[in-house]
Parts: C-alpha cells; sequence; structure tokens
C-alpha cells in the first residue's frame, strides 16, 4: 500500500508497514483508520515499534487519552510521523511549558498546529525572542508574558517567519498610527489573531475597509477604532466584508451601532439576513432597542425571538 503510493519508500533499508497496522490497532485505531493513515503518508511505515512507542508516550504527556492521538493521526497523520526525531519534540514540549504555557496550549497547538513541534528547537526559540524583543521595544514591561499571551491567542504563530509578522506589525502601526502603547495593547490582545495572515493579504483587507468605511462617510478615527476593538475585520475577504456591512446597513443598522457592536460581523451575510428579516417582520426597532440581539448564539436569538411573540 505505502510502496503503491510512494515508492521511494521501498529504498528505505527499513520498513513496518504491519509493526505499525498492529501499533495503531493496539491505540485503538480501526482498519480503515489506519489504512487511511499509511495510505496518505507511506513514510509512516519507516518508524520502528520503539520509536513509535517513544513518540506516543510524549503525546500522552499531552493527550489524555489514546483516542485523542488516533482522531489527530486520521485528520492529520504527518503530524505525527513527519518528524522522526523524538528528542527534538521532547525539547519543544519543555521549552514551550517553560515559557508558561498550560497542557490546554499544548493540546490546542499540537491539534491545530502541529508542526511547531516538527520545527527545530532554535527556531521556535528565535520566535519567541523575536516577540519578546518587540514588546521591549514598545515599552511593554514584561516581555515575557507577552510572548505567551501572542502564542495563546495565535496557535499558527510558530510556524510563521519572524519576517511575515515583523512586516505585520509594521503595517498596522502605519496604517492605523498607532503609538507604541496602542500597539502594545492591540498586539497582546485580539491583535494577536491576525500576525500570521500573508503581509499582502492584510494590506488589501485594510485598503478595502478603508475605502468601504470612507465611502460610508467615516473619518479615520472610525477605522482605527473598528481595527482595535475587533482586529478580525481585516481577517474577512473584502467582498465578503463588504456583502456583511452592506446588508446590516440596508437592515436599518446604523455604522455606529456596528462601531459599539463589531462582533456582529462575526456571523455569516446569509445568517445576518435571516435574522434581520424575522426581526422585521416582528417590527423590532434597533435604534430603540440596540443590535444585541443580533450578537448572541442561535439559541438565545431564538429565545429572543419567542419572548417578542409572546
Amino acid at each position: 500500500m505505502a510502496r503503491q503510493r510512494q515508492p521511494g519508500v521501498l529504498r528505505k533499508s527499513f520498513t513496518n508497514e504491519q509493526g505499525l497496522a498492529k501499533f495503531l490497532e493496539s491505540k485503538g485505531a480501526g482498519r480503515k483508520v489506519i489504512a487511511s493513515i499509511i495510505s496518505r503518508y507511506p513514510r509512516a511505515v519507516t518508524r520502528s515499534i520503539d520509536h513509535l512507542n517513544q513518540r506516543w508516550e510524549l503525546w500522552r504527556n499531552i493527550f489524555k487519552t489514546d483516542g485523542e492521538i488516533v482522531s489527530i493521526l486520521d485528520r492529520s497523520p504527518e503530524s505525527f510521523f513527519r518528524s522522526s526525531d523524538n528528542g527534538n519534540l521532547e525539547k519543544n514540549i519543555a521549552f514551550l511549558t517553560s515559557l508558561g504555557l498550560s497542557a490546554k496550549d499544548l493540546h490546542r497547538l499540537l491539534t491545530t498546529a502541529p508542526r511547531t513541534f516538527s520545527n527545530s528547537l532554535e527556531l521556535n526559540r528565535q520566535m519567541v525572542e523575536f516577540l519578546q524583543d518587540i514588546c521591549a521595544e514598545l515599552g511593554g514591561d514584561h516581555p515575557e508574558q507577552f510572548s505567551k499571551n501572542v502564542i495563546s491567542r495565535n496557535l499558527y504563530i510558530l510556524i510563521r517567519s519572524t519576517k511575515r509578522v515583523k512586516a505585520n506589525i509594521d503595517i498596522l502601526r502605519v496604517s492605523l498610527g498607532l503609538s507604541d502603547s496602542e500597539l502594545l495593547s492591540l498586539l497582546q490582545g485580539s491583535g494577536a489573531e491576525i500576525l500570521d495572515l500573508s503581509s499582502e493579504y492584510l494590506k488589501k483587507n485594510f485598503k478595502s475597509l478603508q475605502q468601504k468605511m470612507f465611502s460610508l462617510g467615516c473619518p479615520e478615527a472610525d477605522i482605527k477604532q473598528l481595527v482595535i476593538n475587533y482586529p478580525m475585520v481585516l481577517y474577512i475577504g473584502p467582498s465578503t466584508l463588504n456583502a456583511k456591512l452592506d446588508c446590516l446597513l440596508n437592515g436599518g443598522i446604523t455604522m455606529n451601532q456596528i462601531l459599539e457592536k463589531p462582533k456582529v460581523l462575526d456571523y455569516s451575510t446569509r445568517n445576518i439576513t435571516g435574522r434581520l428579516v424575522e426581526l422585521k417582520r416582528l417590527g423590532y426597532d434597533f435604534q430603540k432597542n440596540g443590535i444585541n440581539v443580533l450578537d448572541s448564539s442561535q439559541k438565545r436569538f431564538i429565545a429572543k425571538i419567542e419572548k417578542l411573540t409572546a
């Protein structure tokens, strides 16, 4: 199976397809899952049982059950088998733990951005030191806490280059005209969540947002307020964001209300449209009652509708 998919595996001096299958089966993986893992990442068969046992134990320092690990392997076999260096994995776990990251943080990292643990220890250290230097340059007093906050908020940061992150920080500083203290506050808060984006994508989205808000008569201060309070607005593609804003404005919501409750933009255009139609049918007055009802879970929204129709 592995040899058909990746003939180069044949040239390995050791392969362990049957041993790997038995090992995974002993951890609770079904035949279909095992076949899928080997098919998608054939080099897995080059790992010895000793290596697999050692790596599994290292992962079990983070995950509570074998089932959780099997689930990740089924979704992304490369995350477990890509690196053959268990020593490097152990060092990365120790290093990330030393930063004050909790077991829950490590769990999220390994689940969402497993390549973090395949990075060389030096590469991860470079990003952490870079983040700490940024904090110090901006006048922050707690660089270690700053780097921890950024990593906790953006699980992809350690698999991005320092060059990209620096470019994004510079874009935010210049585009928004931020002071050092404003930039520091943004980065150690929800602004960290957009630092992994492509710099070109970030610039394009900011320019589009700027054009849209200018067309609506908004001053620079409103753009700055929106991005500071809701940085994820720069994560949303231009056409999607414009559709959401148009939908809200056409539904009787004012730009000031959106600025006060920007998380309403978290919802899909379809969701927003459906809620606006339902509330309009009931004669809901957004100017009198505000837009909290739009920024609520589906369960709460339904409860609100039931209350309004009672």
